[in-house]
Protein backbone atom coordinates (compact mmCIF):
# COMPACT_ATOMS: atom_id res chain seq x y z
CA UNK A 1 0.00 0.00 0.00
CA UNK A 2 1.48 3.73 -1.08
CA UNK A 3 -0.06 6.99 0.44
CA UNK A 4 0.67 10.24 -0.93
CA UNK A 5 -0.54 13.60 -0.34
CA UNK A 6 -3.46 14.55 -2.48
CA UNK A 7 -5.40 17.37 -2.43
CA UNK A 8 -8.53 17.78 -0.76
CA UNK A 9 -10.50 18.15 -3.94
CA UNK A 10 -9.09 15.35 -5.66
CA UNK A 11 -10.00 13.03 -3.00
CA UNK A 12 -13.52 14.03 -2.78
CA UNK A 13 -13.47 13.38 -6.74
CA UNK A 14 -12.02 9.60 -5.81
CA UNK A 15 -14.34 9.03 -2.86
CA UNK A 16 -17.26 10.48 -4.93
CA UNK A 17 -16.66 7.77 -8.07
CA UNK A 18 -15.73 4.54 -5.17
CA UNK A 19 -19.31 5.79 -3.15
CA UNK A 20 -21.06 5.22 -6.09
CA UNK A 21 -19.52 1.61 -6.63
CA UNK A 22 -17.09 3.19 -9.56
CA UNK A 23 -13.21 2.57 -9.99
CA UNK A 24 -11.51 6.02 -9.33
CA UNK A 25 -7.77 6.46 -10.26
CA UNK A 26 -5.44 9.62 -10.67
CA UNK A 27 -3.71 8.89 -13.35
CA UNK A 28 -0.81 10.45 -15.73
CA UNK A 29 1.20 13.17 -15.33
CA UNK A 30 0.09 14.04 -11.97
CA UNK A 31 1.19 10.39 -10.51
CA UNK A 32 4.34 11.01 -12.16
CA UNK A 33 5.15 14.15 -10.53
CA UNK A 34 3.85 12.57 -7.18
CA UNK A 35 7.07 9.99 -7.48
CA UNK A 36 9.12 12.73 -8.20
CA UNK A 37 8.21 15.22 -5.76
CA UNK A 38 7.20 17.53 -8.31
CA UNK A 39 4.31 20.05 -7.75
CA UNK A 40 1.70 19.22 -9.95
CA UNK A 41 -1.84 21.69 -10.67
CA UNK A 42 -3.43 18.94 -13.53
CA UNK A 43 -4.75 16.51 -12.13
CA UNK A 44 -6.32 14.01 -14.18
CA UNK A 45 -8.70 10.86 -13.10
CA UNK A 46 -9.86 7.66 -15.08
CA UNK A 47 -13.02 5.74 -14.02
CA UNK A 48 -15.35 2.95 -15.58
CA UNK A 49 -18.02 5.33 -15.25
CA UNK A 50 -19.29 6.71 -18.76
CA UNK A 51 -19.64 10.37 -19.04
CA UNK A 52 -23.33 10.37 -18.58
CA UNK A 53 -22.77 8.83 -15.72
CA UNK A 54 -19.92 11.17 -14.49
CA UNK A 55 -22.24 13.83 -14.61
CA UNK A 56 -24.77 12.78 -12.82
CA UNK A 57 -22.30 12.51 -9.80
CA UNK A 58 -20.97 16.01 -10.28
CA UNK A 59 -23.85 18.45 -11.37
CA UNK A 60 -21.37 21.47 -12.45
CA UNK A 61 -19.60 19.65 -14.49
CA UNK A 62 -19.49 19.48 -18.42
CA UNK A 63 -19.02 16.95 -21.39
CA UNK A 64 -17.97 18.73 -24.83
CA UNK A 65 -16.11 16.50 -26.31
CA UNK A 66 -16.73 12.94 -27.75
CA UNK A 67 -13.42 11.34 -25.93
CA UNK A 68 -14.79 10.96 -22.86
CA UNK A 69 -13.48 13.78 -20.96
CA UNK A 70 -15.12 15.29 -18.30
CA UNK A 71 -14.23 18.81 -17.01
CA UNK A 72 -14.93 19.66 -12.88
CA UNK A 73 -14.55 22.75 -12.51
CA UNK A 74 -13.02 23.10 -8.69
CA UNK A 75 -14.90 26.14 -6.92
CA UNK A 76 -12.46 26.53 -4.33
CA UNK A 77 -9.38 26.86 -6.93
CA UNK A 78 -10.45 29.52 -8.60
CA UNK A 79 -10.54 28.48 -12.75
CA UNK A 80 -9.16 25.39 -11.82
CA UNK A 81 -10.83 22.33 -14.11
CA UNK A 82 -10.22 18.56 -13.33
CA UNK A 83 -10.68 16.75 -15.63
CA UNK A 84 -12.42 13.08 -15.49
CA UNK A 85 -12.07 10.56 -18.27
CA UNK A 86 -13.87 6.89 -18.62
CA UNK A 87 -11.81 4.31 -19.00
CA UNK A 88 -11.51 3.33 -23.52
CA UNK A 89 -9.98 1.83 -25.74
CA UNK A 90 -8.94 3.52 -29.33
CA UNK A 91 -9.12 2.54 -32.88
CA UNK A 92 -7.79 4.11 -35.87
CA UNK A 93 -5.84 7.15 -36.19
CA UNK A 94 -6.16 8.97 -39.52
CA UNK A 95 -5.61 12.48 -39.26
CA UNK A 96 -2.45 11.11 -36.86
CA UNK A 97 -3.96 12.91 -33.98
CA UNK A 98 -7.07 11.60 -32.58
CA UNK A 99 -9.03 8.29 -32.27
CA UNK A 100 -11.19 7.13 -34.86
CA UNK A 101 -13.09 5.03 -32.84
CA UNK A 102 -13.75 4.89 -29.21
CA UNK A 103 -14.90 2.17 -27.14
CA UNK A 104 -16.02 2.43 -23.75
CA UNK A 105 -14.03 0.23 -21.41
CA UNK A 106 -14.52 -1.73 -17.88
CA UNK A 107 -11.10 -1.79 -17.27
CA UNK A 108 -8.08 -0.03 -15.86
CA UNK A 109 -5.86 -2.06 -17.87
CA UNK A 110 -7.65 -1.00 -21.29
CA UNK A 111 -7.03 2.80 -20.67
CA UNK A 112 -3.25 2.35 -19.74
CA UNK A 113 -2.02 0.41 -22.46
CA UNK A 114 -3.13 3.37 -24.64
CA UNK A 115 -1.01 5.83 -22.49
CA UNK A 116 2.04 7.17 -24.55
CA UNK A 117 5.04 6.67 -22.22
CA UNK A 118 5.33 4.41 -19.23
CA UNK A 119 5.96 7.09 -16.74
CA UNK A 120 2.57 8.42 -17.61
CA UNK A 121 0.95 5.44 -17.74
CA UNK A 122 0.53 5.07 -13.59
CA UNK A 123 -2.70 5.21 -12.08
CA UNK A 124 -3.50 5.93 -8.19
CA UNK A 125 -6.12 4.93 -6.13
CA UNK A 126 -5.62 6.53 -2.90
CA UNK A 127 -3.85 4.05 -1.85
CA UNK A 128 -2.66 1.56 -4.50
CA UNK A 129 -0.14 2.83 -6.93
CA UNK A 130 -1.00 0.27 -10.33
CA UNK A 131 1.95 -0.03 -12.69
CA UNK A 132 1.79 -2.34 -15.42
CA UNK A 133 4.61 -0.88 -18.04
CA UNK A 134 7.60 -0.69 -15.68
CA UNK A 135 7.13 3.47 -15.57
CA UNK A 136 8.42 3.35 -11.71
CA UNK A 137 11.34 1.64 -13.28
CA UNK A 138 11.76 4.49 -16.03
CA UNK A 139 11.49 6.89 -13.34
CA UNK A 140 14.45 5.83 -11.70
CA UNK A 141 16.65 5.29 -14.27
CA UNK A 142 15.36 8.74 -16.34
CA UNK A 143 14.08 7.11 -19.19
CA UNK A 144 11.46 8.39 -21.21
CA UNK A 145 9.98 5.10 -23.23
CA UNK A 146 7.03 4.46 -25.10
CA UNK A 147 4.17 2.10 -23.73
CA UNK A 148 4.60 -0.79 -26.47
CA UNK A 149 5.66 -0.29 -29.88
CA UNK A 150 6.75 3.35 -30.20
CA UNK A 151 6.12 3.42 -33.47
CA UNK A 152 2.73 2.53 -32.71
CA UNK A 153 2.40 5.53 -30.65
CA UNK A 154 3.52 8.11 -32.80
CA UNK A 155 1.39 6.82 -35.74
CA UNK A 156 -1.42 7.12 -33.37
CA UNK A 157 -1.22 10.87 -32.22
CA UNK A 158 2.38 12.53 -34.20
CA UNK A 159 2.41 15.23 -31.17
CA UNK A 160 3.57 12.98 -29.19
CA UNK A 161 7.05 12.86 -30.70
CA UNK A 162 7.17 16.71 -29.39
CA UNK A 163 5.89 15.81 -26.10
CA UNK A 164 8.62 13.03 -25.52
CA UNK A 165 11.42 16.13 -25.92
CA UNK A 166 9.52 18.07 -23.96
CA UNK A 167 9.37 16.18 -21.36
CA UNK A 168 12.61 14.86 -21.20
CA UNK A 169 13.77 18.80 -21.15
CA UNK A 170 11.84 19.41 -18.18
CA UNK A 171 12.94 16.65 -16.49
CA UNK A 172 16.45 16.22 -18.05
CA UNK A 173 15.79 12.40 -18.61
CA UNK A 174 17.11 10.66 -21.81
CA UNK A 175 14.64 10.09 -24.45
CA UNK A 176 15.59 5.42 -24.78
CA UNK A 177 16.88 4.38 -28.16
CA UNK A 178 13.90 2.94 -29.66
CA UNK A 179 11.25 5.94 -28.97
CA UNK A 180 14.27 8.15 -30.22
CA UNK A 181 14.42 6.32 -32.75
CA UNK A 182 10.79 6.19 -33.54
CA UNK A 183 11.10 9.72 -33.45
CA UNK A 184 13.41 9.67 -36.37
CA UNK A 185 11.28 7.57 -38.39
CA UNK A 186 8.35 9.47 -38.04
CA UNK A 187 9.12 12.68 -38.17
CA UNK A 188 7.33 13.93 -41.27
CA UNK A 189 4.02 12.66 -39.49
CA UNK A 190 4.63 16.25 -37.69
CA UNK A 191 3.34 17.69 -40.33
CA UNK A 192 0.04 16.49 -39.76
CA UNK A 193 -0.42 18.63 -36.13
CA UNK A 194 -1.92 21.75 -35.86
CA UNK A 195 0.73 24.45 -36.08
CA UNK A 196 -0.96 25.81 -32.79
CA UNK A 197 -0.63 22.29 -30.89
CA UNK A 198 3.44 22.65 -32.42
CA UNK A 199 3.29 26.05 -31.13
CA UNK A 200 2.18 25.13 -27.03
CA UNK A 201 4.82 22.40 -27.43
CA UNK A 202 7.86 24.78 -28.15
CA UNK A 203 7.08 27.58 -25.73
CA UNK A 204 7.11 24.83 -23.17
CA UNK A 205 10.02 23.56 -24.23
CA UNK A 206 11.51 27.28 -24.37
CA UNK A 207 9.96 27.66 -20.44
CA UNK A 208 12.00 24.58 -19.36
CA UNK A 209 15.00 25.07 -17.18
CA UNK A 210 17.54 23.88 -19.91
CA UNK A 211 16.15 25.51 -23.34
CA UNK A 212 18.49 24.98 -25.80
CA UNK A 213 18.90 21.24 -24.67
CA UNK A 214 15.38 20.97 -25.97
CA UNK A 215 16.24 22.75 -29.16
CA UNK A 216 19.17 20.36 -29.24
CA UNK A 217 16.72 17.13 -28.64
CA UNK A 218 14.48 18.45 -31.35
CA UNK A 219 17.17 18.95 -33.94
CA UNK A 220 18.58 15.18 -33.28
CA UNK A 221 15.42 13.99 -33.43
CA UNK A 222 14.96 15.36 -36.91
CA UNK A 223 11.52 17.47 -35.76
CA UNK A 224 13.61 20.35 -36.00
CA UNK A 225 13.71 20.65 -39.77
CA UNK A 226 10.58 20.38 -39.47
CA UNK A 227 9.23 22.87 -37.10
CA UNK A 228 11.95 25.53 -37.90
CA UNK A 229 13.51 24.61 -40.97
CA UNK A 230 14.64 27.84 -41.49
CA UNK A 231 16.74 27.63 -38.10
CA UNK A 232 17.75 24.00 -39.37
CA UNK A 233 19.24 26.01 -41.85
CA UNK A 234 21.62 27.87 -40.10
CA UNK A 235 23.83 24.95 -38.75
CA UNK A 236 27.31 24.68 -40.59
CA UNK A 237 26.81 28.81 -41.79
CA UNK A 238 30.50 29.70 -41.14
CA UNK A 239 31.12 32.93 -39.22
CA UNK A 240 34.68 32.64 -38.32
CA UNK A 241 36.98 35.02 -40.07
CA UNK A 242 39.63 37.91 -39.63
CA UNK A 243 38.26 40.32 -37.17
CA UNK A 244 34.95 38.60 -35.97
CA UNK A 245 35.25 37.22 -33.00
CA UNK A 246 32.36 34.12 -33.50
CA UNK A 247 33.50 30.96 -32.13
CA UNK A 248 30.77 29.12 -33.67
CA UNK A 249 28.83 28.50 -36.87
CA UNK A 250 25.40 30.53 -36.94
CA UNK A 251 23.17 27.96 -35.67
CA UNK A 252 25.59 26.62 -32.87
CA UNK A 253 25.99 30.38 -31.65
CA UNK A 254 21.98 30.48 -31.88
CA UNK A 255 21.92 27.91 -29.32
CA UNK A 256 24.77 29.17 -27.12
CA UNK A 257 22.82 32.21 -27.20
CA UNK A 258 19.36 30.80 -26.39
CA UNK A 259 21.59 28.39 -23.30
CA UNK A 260 22.79 31.82 -21.90
CA UNK A 261 20.08 34.09 -22.55
CA UNK A 262 19.45 35.18 -18.71
CA UNK A 263 15.52 35.51 -19.41
CA UNK A 264 13.17 33.35 -18.51
CA UNK A 265 10.31 34.57 -20.75
CA UNK A 266 9.78 31.85 -23.07
CA UNK A 267 9.31 34.50 -26.16
CA UNK A 268 12.11 36.71 -25.23
CA UNK A 269 13.88 33.32 -25.39
CA UNK A 270 12.63 32.31 -28.35
CA UNK A 271 13.73 35.71 -30.38
CA UNK A 272 17.08 35.22 -29.10
CA UNK A 273 17.07 31.66 -30.76
CA UNK A 274 16.37 33.28 -34.24
CA UNK A 275 18.06 36.62 -33.78
CA UNK A 276 20.51 35.94 -36.32
CA UNK A 277 18.05 33.55 -38.59
CA UNK A 278 18.40 35.57 -41.77
CA UNK A 279 22.48 35.63 -41.84
CA UNK A 280 22.17 32.14 -44.51
CA UNK A 281 20.23 34.47 -46.68
CA UNK A 282 22.92 37.54 -46.34
CA UNK A 283 26.47 36.04 -45.83
CA UNK A 284 29.13 36.78 -48.28
CA UNK A 285 32.99 36.91 -48.00
CA UNK A 286 34.72 40.10 -49.23
CA UNK A 287 37.73 39.96 -51.16
CA UNK A 288 39.75 39.83 -48.12
CA UNK A 289 38.02 36.91 -46.46
CA UNK A 290 35.95 38.77 -44.15
CA UNK A 291 32.12 37.18 -43.84
CA UNK A 292 29.56 39.59 -43.80
CA UNK A 293 26.02 39.56 -42.87
CA UNK A 294 25.11 42.49 -43.80
CA UNK A 295 21.24 43.87 -42.99
CA UNK A 296 20.65 40.43 -41.92
CA UNK A 297 18.75 41.70 -38.74
CA UNK A 298 16.07 43.70 -41.43
CA UNK A 299 15.64 39.38 -42.72
CA UNK A 300 15.62 38.42 -39.72
CA UNK A 301 13.02 39.96 -38.81
CA UNK A 302 10.62 39.16 -41.75
CA UNK A 303 11.54 35.38 -41.16
CA UNK A 304 10.44 35.48 -37.58
CA UNK A 305 7.30 37.12 -38.95
CA UNK A 306 6.49 34.11 -40.94
CA UNK A 307 7.85 32.44 -38.24
CA UNK A 308 5.35 33.83 -35.98
CA UNK A 309 2.14 33.93 -38.32
CA UNK A 310 2.50 30.12 -39.21
CA UNK A 311 2.55 29.24 -35.71
CA UNK A 312 -0.11 31.55 -34.99
CA UNK A 313 1.08 33.56 -32.15
CA UNK A 314 -0.64 36.17 -30.91
CA UNK A 315 -0.43 39.87 -31.89
CA UNK A 316 1.24 40.75 -29.37
CA UNK A 317 3.81 37.96 -29.07
CA UNK A 318 4.53 38.00 -32.79
CA UNK A 319 5.14 41.78 -32.41
CA UNK A 320 7.51 41.81 -29.73
CA UNK A 321 9.31 38.84 -31.02
CA UNK A 322 9.94 41.32 -34.62
CA UNK A 323 11.48 44.12 -32.43
CA UNK A 324 13.73 41.98 -30.53
CA UNK A 325 15.31 40.92 -33.29
CA UNK A 326 14.73 43.29 -36.01
CA UNK A 327 16.63 45.88 -33.51
CA UNK A 328 18.64 43.37 -31.68
CA UNK A 329 22.14 45.04 -33.96
CA UNK A 330 22.15 47.77 -31.58
CA UNK A 331 25.24 50.07 -31.31
CA UNK A 332 26.58 50.97 -27.84
CA UNK A 333 28.99 53.93 -29.14
CA UNK A 334 29.33 55.99 -25.81
CA UNK A 335 29.31 59.07 -28.85
CA UNK A 336 25.89 58.26 -29.48
CA UNK A 337 23.25 61.44 -29.33
CA UNK A 338 20.08 61.68 -26.65
CA UNK A 339 18.19 61.53 -29.92
CA UNK A 340 19.47 58.32 -31.11
CA UNK A 341 18.73 56.97 -28.07
CA UNK A 342 15.31 58.29 -27.97
CA UNK A 343 14.51 56.44 -31.29
CA UNK A 344 16.03 52.85 -30.28
CA UNK A 345 13.66 53.36 -27.06
CA UNK A 346 10.49 54.60 -29.18
CA UNK A 347 11.90 51.47 -31.91
CA UNK A 348 12.09 48.37 -29.07
CA UNK A 349 9.32 50.02 -26.31
CA UNK A 350 9.89 51.00 -23.27
CA UNK A 351 8.26 48.00 -22.26
CA UNK A 352 11.12 45.56 -24.31
CA UNK A 353 13.97 47.47 -23.19
CA UNK A 354 15.28 44.82 -20.50
CA UNK A 355 14.32 41.76 -22.84
CA UNK A 356 16.18 43.21 -25.58
CA UNK A 357 19.32 43.88 -23.07
CA UNK A 358 18.84 40.21 -22.01
CA UNK A 359 19.32 38.94 -25.70
CA UNK A 360 21.97 41.33 -26.27
CA UNK A 361 23.68 39.59 -23.25
CA UNK A 362 22.75 36.26 -24.52
CA UNK A 363 24.15 37.18 -28.03
CA UNK A 364 27.48 37.98 -26.56
CA UNK A 365 27.95 35.45 -24.34
CA UNK A 366 26.89 32.63 -27.22
CA UNK A 367 29.42 34.51 -29.47
CA UNK A 368 32.32 34.00 -26.97
CA UNK A 369 32.42 37.75 -25.57
CA UNK A 370 32.48 38.55 -21.88
CA UNK A 371 28.79 39.24 -20.62
CA UNK A 372 29.28 42.92 -20.41
CA UNK A 373 31.55 45.68 -21.68
CA UNK A 374 31.50 49.05 -20.12
CA UNK A 375 30.10 50.48 -23.42
CA UNK A 376 27.07 48.19 -22.78
CA UNK A 377 27.35 49.35 -18.72
CA UNK A 378 27.53 53.27 -19.91
CA UNK A 379 24.43 52.70 -22.44
CA UNK A 380 22.10 51.00 -20.18
CA UNK A 381 22.44 53.87 -17.55
CA UNK A 382 22.07 56.55 -20.62
CA UNK A 383 19.01 54.88 -21.43
CA UNK A 384 17.77 54.95 -18.34
CA UNK A 385 18.24 58.78 -18.12
CA UNK A 386 17.10 59.94 -21.69
CA UNK A 387 13.72 57.59 -20.22
CA UNK A 388 13.48 60.35 -17.91
CA UNK A 389 13.20 62.79 -20.29
CA UNK A 390 9.53 63.70 -22.38
CA UNK A 391 9.15 61.34 -25.55
CA UNK A 392 6.34 63.20 -27.02
CA UNK A 393 4.36 66.32 -26.29
CA UNK A 394 1.89 64.41 -24.04
CA UNK A 395 5.08 63.74 -21.74
CA UNK A 396 5.51 67.86 -20.64
CA UNK A 397 4.49 69.01 -17.61
CA UNK A 398 2.01 71.10 -18.95
CA UNK A 399 -0.35 70.92 -21.66
CA UNK A 400 -3.43 72.45 -23.99
CA UNK A 401 -5.60 73.55 -21.22
CA UNK A 402 -2.51 75.23 -19.67
CA UNK A 403 -2.08 77.55 -23.11
CA UNK A 404 -5.85 77.96 -23.48
CA UNK A 405 -5.92 79.71 -20.02
CA UNK A 406 -2.72 82.12 -19.76
CA UNK A 407 -3.34 83.04 -23.73
CA UNK A 408 -7.23 83.36 -22.44
CA UNK A 409 -8.24 81.73 -25.62
CA UNK A 410 -10.15 78.66 -27.27
CA UNK A 411 -9.11 75.76 -28.81
CA UNK A 412 -6.98 75.99 -32.62
CA UNK A 413 -3.82 75.09 -34.28
CA UNK A 414 -1.95 77.61 -32.11
CA UNK A 415 -2.11 75.49 -28.73
CA UNK A 416 -0.42 72.77 -30.85
CA UNK A 417 2.48 74.79 -32.37
CA UNK A 418 3.05 76.23 -28.57
CA UNK A 419 3.22 73.33 -27.47
CA UNK A 420 5.55 71.57 -30.27
CA UNK A 421 7.77 74.46 -29.63
CA UNK A 422 7.91 73.92 -26.01
CA UNK A 423 8.89 70.44 -26.44
CA UNK A 424 11.45 70.68 -28.84
CA UNK A 425 13.27 73.61 -26.18
CA UNK A 426 12.80 70.39 -23.65
CA UNK A 427 14.34 67.79 -25.84
CA UNK A 428 17.53 70.13 -27.22
CA UNK A 429 18.18 71.27 -23.25
CA UNK A 430 16.80 74.50 -23.50
CA UNK A 431 14.22 73.80 -20.75
CA UNK A 432 13.62 71.19 -17.83
CA UNK A 433 10.57 69.68 -17.94
CA UNK A 434 8.97 71.21 -15.16
CA UNK A 435 5.84 73.14 -14.78
CA UNK A 436 6.57 75.94 -13.18
CA UNK A 437 9.75 76.93 -16.01
CA UNK A 438 6.99 75.61 -18.98
CA UNK A 439 3.67 78.08 -17.57
CA UNK A 440 6.73 81.02 -17.48
CA UNK A 441 7.73 80.00 -20.65
CA UNK A 442 4.40 80.04 -22.19
CA UNK A 443 3.98 83.23 -20.08
CA UNK A 444 6.75 84.66 -22.18
CA UNK A 445 5.97 83.85 -25.25
CA UNK A 446 2.41 85.61 -24.64
CA UNK A 447 4.72 88.66 -24.07
CA UNK A 448 6.71 88.35 -27.12
CA UNK A 449 3.80 87.84 -29.42
CA UNK A 450 1.86 90.16 -28.42
CA UNK A 451 -1.71 88.09 -28.20
CA UNK A 452 -3.89 89.74 -25.70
Amino acid sequence: MMKFHLPKEAEEILAILKKAHFQAYIVGGCVRDLLLGRETNDWDFTTDATPEQIIKLFPDSFYDNKFGTVGVPIKQLSSVIYEITTFRSEFGYTDHRHPDKIIWGKTLEEDLQRRDFTINALAYDGKTLTDLYEGQQDLKNQIIRAVGEADTRFKEDALRMMRAVRIATELQFIIEEKTFSAIRNNNNLLTKISNERIRDELIKILASPFPADGIKLLRNGTLLSVILPELEKCFGVEQRSPKRHHMHDVGTHLLKSLELCPSKDPIVRLATLLHDIGKPITVNTTADGIITFYNHEIISASIVRNIAERLHFSKKDRDKLIKLVRFHQFTVDEKQTDSALRRFIRNVGTENLQDMLDLRVGDRLGGGARETSWRLELFKKRLEEVQKQPFTVSDLKVDGHDVMKIYNIGPGPLIGAILDMLFNDVVEGKLKNEREILLKRIKDLKKESKVN
